[in-house]
C-alpha cells in the first residue's frame, strides 16, 4: 500500500527551513533506508507545499513521520493530512 504525505507550508517556509532542514533530511533518509519513504519533496513555483510518498502495510509510517518532523514541530507546516493512494501503474502497482 502507499500513502502519501502532503504538506501546507508557511509562506516565508524557503527561509526558515534552513535551521531545521539537517534534522529533517536526516529523518527522511533514516525512513528511505527502513523502506518506508519512497520519494519526497518540496514543490516548486510555487514553494507552497511537500509531498512524501510512503509505502507500507498501512499509514502509520506517514503519520508518525509528521508527528516527528521538525518541519511541523516548529510551525513551518500550516497543516498535514495522509492519503491512501492506489498505484495503477509502476513499481508497486496494485490494480
Amino acid at each position: 500500500m502507499h500513502c502519501i504525505l502532503f504538506y501546507d507550508v508557511v509562506e516565508d517556509y524557503l527561509e526558515r527551513r534552513g535551521t531545521y532542514r539537517a534534522e529533517h533530511l536526516a529523518l527522511a533518509r533514516a525512513a528511505y533506508e527502513r523502506g518506508e519513504i519512497v520519494m519526497g519533496g518540496a514543490l516548486a513555483e510555487p514553494a507552497d507545499g511537500v509531498v512524501i510518498v510512503f509505502r507500507g502495510p498501512d499509514c502509520t509510517a506517514a503519520e508518525a513521520f509528521a508527528k516527528g518532523d521538525p518541519y511541523v514541530k516548529n510551525g513551518l507546516v500550516k497543516s498535514w493530512r495522509v492519503r491512501k493512494w492506489t498505484v495503477a501503474i509502476g513499481e508497486g502497482a496494485t490494480t
